[in-house]
C-alpha cells in the first residue's frame, strides 16, 4: 500500500526493499532516503517524465553537481530550490503520495 503522509513513508525505511506496488519515482525517492544514492539514480534516470527530472534534478544537487542538477531542474520546469536537501525529499515524497 502506498503511503499518505510522508511520516508514514518514512516507517518504511526499516524495510530491506520498497513495496513492489509503488511507482517507480517513490521507490528512487525510498532508496535515496536509505542513503542509497546510486539505486535511487538508476530509477530516476528511467522516468522519462517531469517527476523523473525533478528527482533526477535532486539527486544531481544533493551529489554536488550544481550544473547537472540545473539542467534536470529546466527539463523538470523547476527552480533550483532554496531549500534544503532535506526538505526537498519531504516536497518530493508529498509530491508522489
Amino acid at each position: 500500500m502506498t503511503p499518505t503522509t510522508f511520516e508514514a513513508f518514512e516507517t518504511t525505511l526499516d524495510r530491506d526493499t520498497p513495496p513492489k506496488e509503488w511507482p517507480d519515482s517513490l521507490k528512487s525517492l525510498w532508496f535515496d532516503a536509505k542513503g542509497d544514492w546510486e539505486s535511487s539514480h538508476d530509477i530516476a534516470q528511467d522516468l522519462h517524465s517531469l517527476m523523473g527530472s525533478w528527482i533526477h534534478a535532486y539527486l544531481h544537487r544533493k551529489e554536488g553537481d550544481k550544473w547537472n542538477a540545473g539542467y534536470w531542474y529546466g527539463r523538470a520546469g523547476k527552480p533550483f530550490p532554496d531549500y534544503t536537501l532535506e526538505e526537498e525529499l519531504k516536497v518530493l515524497v508529498e509530491a508522489n503520495l
